[in-house]
């Protein structure tokens, strides 16, 4: 593992209040009138989500599901596992699935598929980062807290091993 590497602080703990204050704006707004089913993806999200849904004007139900394509590791191995499925009926609801990055794109558009297979009434996302130029499916976030540059980026909510999640600020080590 990388601690004995410098951090380099890539998004500050007050700008990602900042964003997430945005994104609930504009998700109330897009949503009024509505009640929205939140799916956090775990691991990665649960920080991320538990802020956003604060910030959420209008009724919200939270539901999580485990997915698995990274395993220890800094890149996707192209395999995205559900280990833990929902629980509930979507059938009719405004899903919004949430996760921390969307890179290559390929867990959220697997999960939007599955989602989709049980006929809810929309289906959207939003991610705190996304990385672009990592994507190898078709597909483009619906709600975004900060595009970011093709780095290994850890902290608030983003591992590296099974460690780092709790730091409050998006970080890179410094070679």
């Amino acid at each position: 593992m990388n601690e004995d590497k410098k951090r380099k602080i890539v998004i500050s703990e007050e700008e990602i209040k900042a964003k997430i204050k945005e994104l609930g704006k504009q998700i109330t707004e897009d949503y009024e009138g509505k009640k929205i089913l939140i799916v956090s993806l775990l691991k990665g999200s649960f920080i991320f989500t538990a802020d956003l849904v604060r910030e959420i004007g209008v009724p919200t139900q939270i539901e999580f599901m485990t997915t698995s394509s990274y395993g220890h590791g800094e890149e996707s191995s192209g395999n995205v596992n559900i280990i833990n499925d929902l629980k509930i009926d979507v059938k009719d609801r405004d899903v919004l699935i949430v996760d921390d990055i969307m890179d290559s794109g390929l867990t959220m558009k697997v999960i939007i598929d599955h989602i989709k297979e049980h006929n809810p009434k929309s289906v959207k996302s939003c991610v705190f980062l996304n990385k672009p130029e990592r994507r190898t499916v078709d597909i483009s976030p619906d709600y975004v807290g900060e595009t970011i540059e093709d780095l290994f980026i850890v902290g608030y909510g983003l591992n590296y091993g099974d460690y780092y999640r709790n730091i409050p600020y998006i970080f890179s080590f410094e070679d």
